[in-house]
């Protein structure tokens, strides 16, 4: 199946048609129209999901190049090209898997422009998708810039009160990154006289050269992860999105900054990568400590698990630029598995939000008497957040440090502290919402958690417990083309 990956990509695609012919053809606002563009929607999404573990399952493990490979003549020159390997497959899978939930989960939660709202969410994903898929470097480019409109929409029409200062906000950041990025784009190409990404990964640029186009990468990918200092857009943005933005933006956006980093610093620019190491490491270990540190006192519950997701981006940087095979595994791994956690916790505070409309975390405390599922099912993700064994979590954080470890011992000790920093304002956070008596007479009327709700959170759950005790299923699929990744950089750091 030769178009495989060109369906995955543009099936969201076919969801968006069908809610415009519903807006053209009914009234927008109308109870049957809306309900119709939400079921619309999320057959897209399952579709799209079917479709993903359709790749999966017929994707060769033993196979360390490039697959399902489609390349047709674009324009100017330019090729389109598609093709997914086992670093990018599995992101094709999450972002399928989560897109599903976060139309679930704004089923009853969205009430104004729902369609508008849809549409956003199925182009998002389409071009999120095209992200993992594109083998031509102006084609990522083109996904890679593009996702930020439908995004920028979410916040800043269904966002919060600040929703339109966050929006630019997240919009201005990830743009001025990019711009330097573009300018290296053409730059390689002019040079390669190749947009192919394969092709650009086996051509050797000066190591003088490597330097300034690995900054105009870095400078785009930081700002995605988000990178301290280069994050403070991440909180505001997450407070003011929607749940299912939330989610969105922190179990896919931030991961396409690390698929950059694999993708393109690591083998295009590999002396640059050895070269910026030591200023990686120390970028990464302030992030894990200082935005830990900057959790702990926060006041919203949304708030704080943001700045937890920065922390942990900086545990994968960290591991990515270690440049050996336990480090690549471990941040691949810990994407993977922050994708599932971080978007759960996100929709755990989507739950109580529905019901109270506030998110300071001194308006709660004692929600275990009134709502004992969901406190057991927020406890599962917060002990997933924190890396306990038998979560995913762990897996990929013990394989995270164990990569630098072997590259710089104080960096992996040092990270090592962000570890038990973030069991500390995670259990605390625990603690204050739902252990204890309920003492805010508000909370009185509150209900647990019902049949759609549980119904999201169940595949959450399977795969948090899953990852954590069966890791061989990514690592079968990724170890070929890590291995590879591994071989090729330190061949050409003299390794």
């Amino acid at each position: 199946m030769s178009s495989l990956l060109s369906l995955i990509t543009y099936a969201p695609l076919v969801g968006v048609a069908g809610i415009l012919v519903l807006r053209l053809m009914g009234k927008p606002d109308d109870a049957r129209t809306v309900n119709a563009a939400k079921w619309i929607a999320l057959l897209a999404t399952l579709a799209t999901l079917a479709l993903s573990v359709l790749l999966v399952v017929q994707f060769d493990r033993n196979d360390p190049g490039f697959q399902f490979v489609e390349e047709t003549p674009w324009f100017a020159g330019l090729n389109y090209r598609m093709g997914v390997d086992g670093i990018s497959v599995l992101f094709v899978l999450l972002t399928a898997f989560l897109m599903p939930l976060c139309i679930a989960a704004s089923w009853r939660s969205i009430t104004t422009r729902v369609l508008e709202y849809m549409i956003a969410f199925l182009l998002l994903e389409t071009l999120v998708v095209g992200v993992f898929c594109a083998l031509d470097l102006v084609l990522f480019y083109v996904f890679f810039e593009f996702g930020l409109v439908p995004m920028f929409l979410i916040i800043g029409i269904w966002g919060g009160a600040r929703r339109v200062y966050a929006a630019f906000k997240f919009f201005l950041y990830t743009l001025l990154g990019s711009v330097l990025m573009l300018a290296a784009i053409l730059y390689m190409i002019a040079t390669a006289h190749t947009s192919s990404i394969p092709e650009l990964m086996a051509y050797h640029f000066a190591p003088q050269v490597q330097t300034w186009l690995w900054l105009a990468f870095f400078a785009s990918f930081a700002v995605k992860m988000p990178m301290w200092p280069v994050h403070t857009w991440l909180p505001d943005a997450h407070v003011e999105a929607p749940t299912a933005g939330s989610v969105i933006l922190a179990g896919i956006l931030l991961k396409m900054g690390g698929y950059g980093f694999l993708r393109f610093s690591l083998p295009m620019f590999p002396n640059a990568s050895e070269l910026f190491t030591p200023l990686i490491f120390a970028m990464s270990v302030i992030a894990v400590i200082y935005t830990s540190l900057v959790a702990f006192v926060q006041t919203d519950v949304k708030k704080l698990i943001a700045y937890s997701s920065v922390a942990h981006m900086g545990l994968v940087t960290m591991a990515i630029f270690s440049g050996n095979a336990q480090g690549e595994q471990g941040a691949i791994y810990q994407m993977l598995s922050h994708g599932v956690i971080s978007g759960a916790l996100f929709l755990c505070v989507g739950v109580i939000y529905d019901r109270m409309h506030t998110r300071e975390i001194n308006f709660y405390g004692g929600l275990v008497t009134r709502m004992p599922i969901y406190a057991a099912v927020f406890m599962l993700f917060t002990m997933g957040n924190v890396g306990l064994p038998g979560t995913s979590g762990f897996v990929g954080e013990i394989l995270s440090m164990t990569g630098a470890y072997k590259v710089s011992t104080w960096t992996a000790i040092l990270a090592t502290t962000g570890v038990i920093l973030s069991a500390v304002y995670m259990l605390t956070l625990y603690r204050r919402v739902v252990m204890g008596t309920i003492t805010n007479p508000k909370l009185q009327s509150i209900t647990d958690m019902d049949w759609r709700e549980v119904a999201i959170f169940a595949p959450l759950i399977a795969s948090t417990l899953y990852l954590g005790v069966q890791p061989n299923s990514v690592f079968s699929l990724t170890q070929a083309s890590v291995d590879q990744l591994v071989r090729v950089y330190q061949a050409a750091i003299g390794g």
